[in-house]
């Protein structure tokens, strides 16, 4: 399959359009409408997404390394099985979105909204998800060893079993969050006994 060549665009109309063959690699997309638009099986590289709206968008099994995505719209979009590698996700919207086995390796999720999204043994250790939201969010059973969790909301949060291990929870009310057989290490423990309101000597 020939990539076709594609530039920057500023503000574009693509809803609906099929992008599967296009060559997303460097070019920055700004304001654009990628409603409903085909992009599964895509593979960005350093590709720069700024205040797009990608909602019902389909990015199944694609593969992003080193993108940005930023206050980008991502309700009811498909990410099924996709893959973000070192990505910039910061103040994106993806409450809605459909993650079934979507990956995330390092990169940084600050300001994010992920309300309501089940990621259900899913690995973020070293994810930077400062400031970002995740209430009623289901991640049991997660990988968030040395995840940075500053200030993120984690009202209702499902965090029973999953490894807080080195994770940053400066600003974090884990007594708003389900941490019943959650992993914690010292300083963690000591956080979540302060927010039950302990005194920890």
């Amino acid at each position: 399959m020939t990539a076709v060549s594609f530039g920057d665009r500023d503000e574009e109309d693509l809803r609906g359009q099929d992008l599967r063959e296009v060559d997303l690699d460097g070019v920055t997309l700004a304001g654009c409408d990628l409603r409903d638009a085909d992009l599964s099986e895509v593979r960005t590289d350093g590709a720069r997404f700024v205040t797009c709206d990608l909602s019902g968008a389909n990015l199944s099994a694609s593969v992003h390394d080193g993108t940005v995505f930023s206050n980008c719209r991502f309700e009811r979009a498909r990410l099924s099985t996709a893959r973000f590698v070192g990505c910039k996700m910061t103040g994106s919207d993806l409450a809605g979105a459909t993650m079934l086995g979507t990956e995330v390796a390092g990169g940084d999720w600050s300001f994010v909204n992920l309300r309501g999204a089940s990621l259900i043994g899913r690995c973020l250790a070293g994810v930077r998800l400062a400031s970002a939201d995740l209430t009623d969010a289901d991640l049991t059973e997660a990988d968030l060893k040395d995840a940075d969790l500053t200030d993120a909301v984690l009202r209702h949060t499902v965090l029973r079993d999953a490894d807080l291990t080195g994770a940053r929870l400066s600003g974090v009310a884990l007594d708003e969050a389900h941490v019943r057989g959650a992993i914690l290490d010292l300083e963690g423990a000591v956080h979540l006994a302060r927010c039950l309101g302990a005194e920890v000597r």
